[in-house]
């Protein structure tokens, strides 16, 4: 039964349903994932049957014949689905839940069927979209959760139980638009920060006294829209007040650091002080380094991104961001707008970069984690933040025409409440177009997505410490994003940049955090600013002034353009379909931000207060070296055994399910995938791509993460654990034929409270460590992020006790290396029997098992690996050397799992899969073995294995240039050692110890844990 209007509905405006659903005999693949999900919670559907709900409301109503083009031309294929129009009953038996988004919050998919239906029939009219479970075999409570833990999430949808159909969409209620001051100079410091908190903008009480003293001066109070922009500009987001703070740091101990003679620091009586801590390790090694010699680093900390040459007339922009607290609370859309966002840092650099390639690393709880088990109040599990957050990254990358080209996924349970979302984004950029500003007369001129309330107090939300009751309260500060409109965004502008008269603008930066606030703020930071709030479009009436300054809402770039450009700007816009608003001029007297709305002044700041008002803290830091809490005794675990469970554990098993999704190809610029070898399988040590089609000469993109070595748990230290990531990526890098001097890196912080002075000392030593590493590989940062307050208090339901879950010190090191020949990479799959197996680097110590996961899964305990500052960056060069001379046919690091995982991790991938539906490409079928002997590299066979001491590759050889390649590692004085040779058996044993393990059991071992 259908019916074709909703009861009572007006005859001038009316709400028209359309339901889309796959033709009979056609597979309901989304219904079919849903029962597989559905099963991994413990429900069990016997069918569920899905349905997209297309709601259009038009005035007046559509006839007909628009009803019918409308549901035939546009919302259905004609070969696999049926649209139905009006609203469908459930079947017997079946529970209809129904899922729509909550008023104001964005649909992307309903705005781009507004855009189509104007095209098709040329009426204005409003969509919204929606999707309809029909679920059978299960009770009503079954139906309930499901919709709870799979379906929907209460932040931005609704569920309802019948088909929704109203008679006409929510409108927007006009605000008042009344000028409101904050009373705030006469207050208390215990009234002020009682107002920090809960106004959401999360400043200290130093920061709180230093507002009420600059109004105190000034004789009045501030005014709501002043009081919010100073919030967003003085956020830990976006000043990184904590790392720019000076430091007085304190080590109980012998402290493994020299600091005599670093760059910012004083020692006097045991405190060491550093005064800004950032500027003194971070920036301090990159800008030695270029004062040395390193004048590929284009541009270093002063744009949305980080660009270093590529050749003489093109440079490579690269730029990592964190959206953790968004992702918390609704994993899809915060990886989504992460993604974006990061994309537009690119397209905002300079005069403007294209995007080339996304990266992102997830940083996860175990998956098994259940409501009910194990799981803290208000956290959605960690499977489910998990796939969301790879649906979002997918989806908005791949949307705009970008591939996803390479990332990672750790896990650990300190993530359940703060789960991490590293999203990448690398561009293109001619360079010439390197630098830009705005210059004093430019008109600020806003493209791109209109302004709504989603992403209110997402800078503060984002630098402020999660409590259970996040998703309540800071509901308003998630955004969804539309990669269509960013697409056209990117057109636009690239067309405006690229015209004869070259760029019609001066300056650029996207509305990220703070919104215009922070985007218009920064660009006039010298210049001042004059804003028309007014003028920008809005998605919907309700909105004050304030909202309108400070909204994140997606999609959003600000250029001052000269006024002489504004009309060409103007009709390229309109040509690409992107809205276009004149807000305002920079430049005014005493370089003041003057913001006004329909002709009256709604708020007044000095731009230098605004920038240089905020009280820089002196921070304490103490460490404090540990032991490790004591460990079980070692099983005595079976080689084989050991191997299997090793490669089955989450942080080493075969990330295919989520590296499948993406599409790693789009502009056709991807020379080496993160999957490779004949069934393309086995895990690329880093993606390469040719960003000037033709030209030979690429770029390679890689991660290194090694959190465990950190970790005060197991003797872990900041310090190690930071070398030992940048070198796991360089190592990732020049495995792939990256010229390790032609290796850029990034930093990204996540770290727990940092008013906990343990904390602060993890991250100072971690920022020395940043310092130390970069010079000795000659590596500079050339751009970075940090996110802090990872941890979350909640109240423990059965004690009723305050909690709090730190996220352990996580510093994520992202590479960008220079290939200087595409035909010369090389990748980690075996090639071919009789070739010899070779390891380079330093033999396994006692400390190899230190915070290894053969030591997390099976005990002992030894201390944490160190790397050597001489010998990792001189083995990255014998082996970039070994490779550009053509003497390696494959080369893998040894990292996660130790040499004997490396190895299998080679065979795997060198190994053609058995299922022809999983090998669509098979360039040698015949099954490659290997014979090692791992007791030649040292008497301790498990250290030797599976110790995962740094600096460590493993080669594959030819046999005539194993002498070539061991004489090199001699001459430089590197240890290597033929460890066994590759064969026809499709085996890998150590006859020594008893070890004979199938190439197929490897696989299965590791493709198993993730195989969703």
């Amino acid at each position: 039964m259908t019916t074709s209007a909703a009861s009572g509905s007006s005859s001038r405006v009316r709400v028209h349903r359309f339901e889309v659903v796959p033709k009979a005999g056609q597979p309901d693949v989304i219904g079919q994932a849903v029962t597989r999900d559905a099963a991994a919670l413990g429900i069990a559907p016997a069918a569920v049957r899905t349905t997209h709900v297309y709601l259009v409301q038009a005035e007046p109503a559509l006839t007909a014949d628009e009803e019918r083009r409308i549901a035939e031309e546009l919302l259905g294929d004609a070969v696999t689905e049926a649209v139905r129009i009006g609203a469908s009953s459930a079947g017997r038996d079946e529970q209809l839940l129904e899922v729509h988004p909550l008023p104001g919050v964005m649909d992307p998919v309903a705005q781009s069927v507004q855009l189509a239906i104007a095209d098709l029939i040329g009426r204005d009219v409003e969509v919204a979209s929606g999707w309809r479970f029909d679920v059978s075999g299960v009770s009503d409570g079954q139906g309930k959760e499901l919709a709870q833990r799979l379906l929907a999430n209460p932040v931005i949808q609704r569920v309802t139980t019948e088909p929704y159909h109203p008679e006409r969409f929510p409108v927007g209620k006009a605000h008042d638009q009344q000028v409101r001051h904050v009373t705030l100079t006469t207050l208390s410091d215990d009234a002020l920060a009682k107002l920090s908190r809960e106004a959401h903008l999360f400043l200290s009480l130093d920061e709180m006294k230093a507002v009420r003293d600059h109004y105190k001066g000034l004789g009045r109070e501030p005014r709501d829209i002043e009081l919010e922009t100073l919030a967003q500009t003085w956020s830990e987001h976006c000043v990184h007040k904590t790392l720019k703070s000076t430091v007085e740091y304190r080590a109980s101990g012998q402290d493994t650091i020299d600091w005599a003679g670093r760059p910012g620091v004083t020692v006097s009586g045991g405190v060491v002080k550093i005064n800004n801590l950032l500027k003194s390790t971070v920036a301090a090694a990159t800008h030695e380094l270029i004062a040395g010699g390193v004048d590929w680093a284009l541009s270093v900390f002063k744009d949305n991104s980080g660009v270093v040459a590529l050749d003489d007339n093109y440079g490579v922009c690269i730029k990592v961001e964190t959206h953790n607290r968004p992702s918390a609370i609704e994993p899809y859309g915060g990886a989504a707008t992460g993604a974006g966002g990061c994309i537009r840092d690119v397209i905002g650099t300079g005069l403007g970069a294209k995007p080339i390639a996304n990266t992102d690393v997830f940083c996860v709880a175990d998956p098994s984690i259940k409501a009910g088990n194990g799981l803290p109040p208000g956290c959605i599990e960690p499977r489910r933040v998990l796939t969301q957050v790879v649906a979002g990254v997918r989806d908005y990358g791949n949307r705009m025409g970008i591939p996803t080209v390479s990332g990672g996924v750790y896990f650990d349970n300190r993530y359940v409440g703060n789960p991490l979302v590293f999203c990448g984004c690398v561009g293109l950029i001619p360079r010439a177009f390197v630098k830009g500003a705005a210059r004093a007369g430019d008109r600020i001129v806003a493209i791109g997505g209109r302004t709504g309330r989603d992403g209110i107090h997402g800078a503060t939300f984002s630098s402020a410490e999660l409590e259970q009751n996040a998703a309540d309260e800071f509901s308003h500060a998630v955004q969804i994003g539309n990669a269509v409109t960013e697409k056209q965004v990117l057109d636009a502008i690239l067309a405006a940049r690229d015209g004869e008269g070259g760029p019609l603008y001066h300056g650029m930066t996207d509305c990220g955090a703070g919104g215009f606030s922070s985007a218009i703020g920064e660009m006039g930071g010298s210049l001042g600013a004059e804003v028309h709030l007014e003028r920008a479009p809005l998605k919907y009436a309700g909105l004050s002034y304030a909202e309108v300054w400070i909204s994140e809402a997606q999609e959003r770039m600000v250029l001052a353009v000269p006024e002489k450009n504004i009309a060409a700007l103007k009709d390229i816009c309109r040509r690409e379909g992107v809205d276009f608003a004149e807000l305002g001029h920079f430049g005014t007297p005493n370089a003041e931000l003057i913001l006004k709305y329909k002709g009256g002044e709604v708020g007044r700041i000095s731009m230098h207060f605004l920038h240089e008002g905020i009280p820089m803290p002196t921070r304490p830091a103490t460490w404090t070296p540990t032991a490790g809490t004591p460990s079980r005794r070692a099983e005595n675990v079976h080689p084989k055994d050991a191997l299997l469970k090793l490669l089955a554990h989450p942080n080493i098993a075969s990330k295919h399910w989520i590296i499948r999704q993406y599409d790693h190809e789009v502009q056709g610029n991807t020379a080496v995938k993160p999957l490779v070898g004949p069934s393309q399988r086995g895990p690329s040590d880093a993606s390469v791509l040719e960003p000037v089609a033709g030209s030979n000469r690429g770029i390679a993109l890689s991660q290194g993460l090694q959190t465990g070595i950190g970790d005060p748990a197991v003797g872990g230290d900041a310090y190690w654990m930071v070398l030992a990531a940048i070198d796991e990526c360089v190592r990732n890098l020049v495995c792939i034929g990256a010229d390790p001097s032609r290796i850029a890196i990034l930093d990204n912080f996540c770290w727990p409270s940092c008013d906990k002075p343990a904390n602060m000392g993890s991250l100072v030593r971690a920022c020395a460590a940043c310092y130390d590493g970069a010079k000795a590989y000659g590596a500079p940062f050339v751009s970075g992020k940090d996110s802090l307050n990872n941890q979350l208090r909640y109240t423990d339901p059965a004690t009723g006790e305050q909690r709090v879950i730190e996220i352990p010190a996580t510093l994520l090191i992202t590479g960008l290396g220079i290939v200087p020949r595409i035909d010369r990479v090389v990748t980690m799959d075996t090639k071919r029997a009789e070739n010899a197996l070779v390891v380079i680097g330093p033999r396994a110590g006692s400390d190899a098992m230190g915070g290894s996961h053969y030591q997390r899964m099976f005990g002992g305990s030894s201390p944490v690996p160190r790397v050597d500052l001489k010998t990792g960056p001189a083995a990255a060069r014998l082996v970039a050397g070994l490779i550009q001379r053509g003497a390696v046919a494959s080369a893998h690091d040894v990292s996660d799992g130790g040499v004997l995982s490396a190895v299998a991790e080679m065979l795997i991938g060198g190994n053609a899969a058995a299922s022809p539906s999983a090998a669509p490409i098979v360039r040698n079928p015949r099954p490659i073995g290997a014979q090692v002997h791992l007791s030649r590299l040292g008497t301790d066979f498990a250290a030797a294995a599976f110790g995962e001491a740094p600096s460590r590759y493993v080669l594959e050889v030819e046999p005539g240039r194993v002498g070539e390649v061991l004489n090199s590692a001699g001459a430089a004085g590197i240890d290597a050692v033929e460890i066994g040779v590759l064969d026809s058996s499709g085996v890998l044993t150590d006859g020594e110890v008893n070890l004979s393990v199938v190439v197929g059991d490897l696989a299965g071992a590791w493709l198993g844990t993730l195989d969703w």
